[in-house]
């Protein structure tokens, strides 16, 4: 029986072996193509890993990304194309805000404000489009420019002032507009030409990168924008030399021959501290005012002038200083101090200079970063004003500002805020016509947002 059974497996194992065999070679056809596509694709990994270690993206001077190779049926002239596009960015901003005064004030206006100027009322306090396209030292190129168009109310506050230049509306739009030059010393030698924000406190323009969502008083009174030459020395990697030569502050046209001066430092002493301190020395007094034409020669509007004789000759003289201290990685500390002092004339009849007006104090911030979408932000201010530099009359303005942040998402943030501004001296506006408080509280709400590929501070 058993011999049977042997004799029939062995017919059947004869009868299926030609059909085994065959599918078996065919397997062994297939796991050889897929050998060979394997080894196809580890090459194209390895050329993709080369890619990623020696490219940057353009218009990044530290920032390492892979950059993709260009598909095979794309132009020279395209190449050029898409390398500009990719190492350009454009960004728009828009920051709106309603704020409440409870002095109920006339006029509904926050007076001493640079930019939440009006309470009870939605207000659009900026819309920004920017255009940079930076310097490239890895790709060897060591020239760019940046454009800042703003719209909204921050142009009336700090972009074009009629007692600062003779024509400020013909620039009133254009917040920054310089371009650069990275020459070879040391670290690098970076010239700017043209119209840039001032530098001088520690609070800028664009509300996304501040702690809170009001401005100081300082960032109201110190310089917002100046025309002229700007240099930056990077002596290594904690120091940096800052030299400008410009028309004066707040003047894309200067309103006299005076070229001021600016001379500071930006340190990094330890990784967790940034210390700055500048000087910058003007002469804000015009020597001429504007008169219509006396002549049939055509000049463009507003360039008709007259002399003042004579013309005040009085030096301002600026000194700035703040630092900021990463104490954690969720807290944020900053101190900044600063003292003006500005005379009218140097020398008057009698041959003696005329009395000088001050402006001294500081502010203190602080920031914690509770969650990633939440964080609670604080500042104190103290501002001595002797001779009404700043607003008009002598008086000590302080301020205490609360702020919420809330990030919704990456590129639009609510700014929840209570600030309380008072003084020795009746300076607010109050609910009755003529009639000025020593104090004024507002509570705030601000929405920002950003769009773009420009990282970091704006």
């Amino acid at each position: 029986m058993f011999v049977r059974q042997a004799v029939c497996l062995g017919m059947i194992v004869l009868a299926c072996g030609p059909a085994a065999y065959a599918q078996e070679a065919d397997v062994q056809a297939r796991i050889s193509q897929l050998e060979a596509e394997v080894a196809e694709l580890k090459a194209i990994v390895k050329t993709l890993q080369s890619n990623i270690q020696t490219q940057t993206v353009p218009g990044s001077m530290s920032q390492e990304k892979p950059v993709e190779p260009a598909p095979a049926n794309v132009t020279a002239e395209d190449q050029k194309t898409l390398g500009f596009l990719r190492d350009t960015t454009i960004n728009l901003g828009l920051d709106t805000y309603y704020a409440y005064n409870f002095n109920r004030p006339v006029g509904r206006v926050n007076l001493l404000r640079a930019y939440d100027v009006l309470s009870n009322n939605i207000s659009l306090n900026q819309a920004n489009v920017i255009f940079e396209r930076g310097p490239n030292l890895s790709s060897g190129r060591r020239f760019g420019a940046r454009l800042d168009f703003q719209f909204g109310q921050a142009t009336a506050a700090l972009q074009g002032n009629p007692a600062n230049e003779p024509r400020p509306e013909i620039y009133r739009n254009v917040f920054q507009a310089y371009g650069t030059y990275v020459l070879p010393v040391r670290s690098g030698l970076t010239i700017d030409f043209g119209k840039w924000a001032g530098s001088l406190g520690i609070e800028g323009n664009y509300t996304k990168d501040q702690m809170n969502y009001s401005r100081s008083f300082y960032f109201f009174y110190l310089p917002s924008y100046h025309t002229g030459l700007r240099s930056t020395l990077q002596v290594n990697d904690k120091l940096a030399l800052n030299y400008w030569m410009t028309n004066g502050t707040n003047q894309t046209e200067t309103t006299n021959g005076f070229k001021d001066e600016f001379f500071g430092f930006a340190a990094k002493p330890v990784q967790a501290v940034t210390w700055t301190a500048n000087y910058y020395l003007g002469q804000e007094n015009p020597n001429r005012i504007a008169a219509p034409p006396s002549n049939p020669v055509p000049v463009q509007e507003g360039l008709s002038f007259k002399a003042i004789e004579p013309a005040p000759d009085g030096r301002a003289h600026i000194f700035d200083s703040y630092v900021t201290w990463q104490a954690r990685p969720k807290l944020t500390m900053a101190l900044e101090a600063d003292y003006v002092i500005q005379r009218l004339w140097r020398h008057t009849a009698a041959g003696r200079s005329s009395a000088p007006s001050h402006v001294a104090g500081g502010a203190a911030y602080m920031r914690y970063e509770f969650t990633p979408k939440w964080a609670l932000g604080g500042r104190a201010e103290y501002l001595s004003d002797r001779g009404g530099l700043f607003s008009g009359l002598t008086q000590a303005l302080k301020e205490n500002t609360v702020t919420m942040d809330y990030k919704v998402d990456d590129g639009f943030l609510l700014r929840y805020e209570w600030r309380r501004d008072f003084s020795n001296q009746p300076s607010f506006l109050s609910q009755i016509q003529g009639v000025l408080s020593k104090s004024q509280s507002t509570a705030t709400v601000g929405l920002i947002w950003w769009w773009g590929r420009k990282a970091g501070a704006w």
